[in-house]
């Protein structure tokens, strides 16, 4: 694997800073399904760009978190404009990184990389949870004839008969993946949106406990006030608070053993949306390593 600079990864560490890596990252600006907006093939270089204006020091924890983890960033290589192929590689890369005891972290792109992006998880664990922040369920079975869909993201993922599902900020759902939901209720938990006010996190907090995790977070799931710059922008969604507590109660309780961001559409000029996904990509690695 060839990795980018320490001065050119995500943070933008000093290359004269010597670590053990814990983590990589890993660019993948798949783009092959969008229905709306477009732009996330861009979304990976604007997350690390941003990345390098993050502040090193957490004030929540103490410490610069990245001394304690070690973060390598792959340099970008070349996606195939078919979108199963990109997903096998995807899916060997991760692979590679997991065979290295290492812990990935994905920026795409849109969320359709997410089935690939779990494949040696899922053959590697007896079960996984898939804790799953976004605006949309991602249950159908297809969208526009495609199977592979961004919108049929989840549904792939739970094609594997050892996965189950938490959602947060589910606020849009088509009537067709309405069956699928009921026949699954058994290993799939939404917190809707609309009943946030009502979430009981202690209900998370059990059903999260001791359990395998990968996370994927499209970035749709926050509120459209903090999260524009994405294809389908949602109003309704989670802010930032309440996101970090929740991420928290999983870092605790579980073992996150990967993740994805996807869905980020960078907006020209609007820098603050890919610093909010890059300090989000910073927090999840910081509750995993050291709460």
């Amino acid at each position: 694997m060839q990795y980018l600079s320490n001065k050119n990864g995500f943070l933008g560490i000093d290359n004269k800073f010597n670590f053990k890596e814990k983590v990589i990252i890993v660019p993948f600006g798949l783009e092959k399904t969008v229905s709306y907006g477009g732009g996330t093939k861009n979304g990976p270089k604007e997350i690390i760009k941003a990345s390098h204006q993050v502040e090193l020091y957490d004030e929540e924890l103490n410490c610069e978190p990245y001394k304690k983890i070690g973060i390598k960033t792959l340099k970008p290589f070349k996606i195939d404009k078919n979108i199963k192929k990109a997903l096998k590689k995807i899916a060997s890369v991760n692979k590679e990184i997991l065979d290295k005891k290492l812990f990935p972290m994905t920026f795409g792109g849109e969320h359709s990389i997410t089935p690939g992006c779990i494949v040696p998880f899922v053959k590697r664990y007896k079960k996984i949870c898939l804790l799953h922040f976004d605006a949309h369920a991602d249950l159908r079975d297809s969208y526009n004839g495609e199977k592979f869909s961004h919108a049929s993201a989840i549904r792939r993922c739970l094609d594997y008969k050892n996965v189950s599902l938490i959602s947060f900020g589910i606020r849009n759902i088509s009537q067709s993946e309405i069956p699928f939901l009921k026949k699954n209720k058994s290993r799939i938990n939404i917190f809707w949106a609309k009943d946030k006010n009502k979430w009981d996190l202690k209900k998370f907090q059990k059903l999260i406990k001791n359990k395998t995790v990968y996370l994927t977070f499209d970035v749709d799931g926050l509120d459209s006030s903090i999260m524009p710059a994405t294809g389908t922008p949602e109003p309704g969604g989670l802010l930032w608070d309440e996101t970090l507590n929740i991420l928290k109660i999983a870092s605790k309780n579980s073992n996150i053993i990967g993740a994805d961001i996807n869905e980020l559409a960078p907006i020209q000029g609007f820098n603050s949306y890919n610093f909010l996904v890059a300090k989000l990509a910073y927090k999840i690695l910081s509750y995993k390593f050291l709460c």
